[in-house]
């Protein structure tokens, strides 16, 4: 039994976007790195060595509302835990560290728009 299509979506979503920051220069440091609250998409330092924890988000064109949308004060929240739990798991010391959201519009597996949001909240 396969995946559910909005599953397939997410997955494929989140691979697109580790190449497209990747071309952007950012190291991809871990992906999907989960606690109990939830997940972290992707975790990457930029070129100057910033840490940011990226939530991506990928829809099919023609959506009402922007993939961001989905990112509400509830899942920032999460997310926020998440980082903190990362940090103390690696023994991450930065003191600075930025939380991104990444918009995948996805027409096909291979085809798709970005919106890197960084500083997101």
């Amino acid at each position: 039994m396969g995946l559910p299509p909005h599953l397939i979506t997410g997955l494929r979503g989140e691979q697109l976007a580790a190449r497209y920051l990747r071309k952007a220069g950012y190291q991809i440091i871990d992906a999907n790195f989960s606690t109990k609250l939830g997940e972290t998409d992707i975790i990457a330092r930029t070129k100057n060595g910033l840490l940011c924890f990226i939530e991506v988000k990928t829809r099919s064109p023609g959506h009402m509302f922007p993939p961001s949308d989905a990112v509400d004060h509830s899942k920032r929240e999460n997310l926020k835990a998440n980082a903190i739990a990362y940090l103390r798991a690696n023994k991450v010391n930065d003191k600075e560290i930025r939380f991104d959201i990444m918009e995948v519009i996805l027409y096909d597996l291979d085809t798709a728009d970005f919106n890197h949001i960084k500083d997101a909240f």
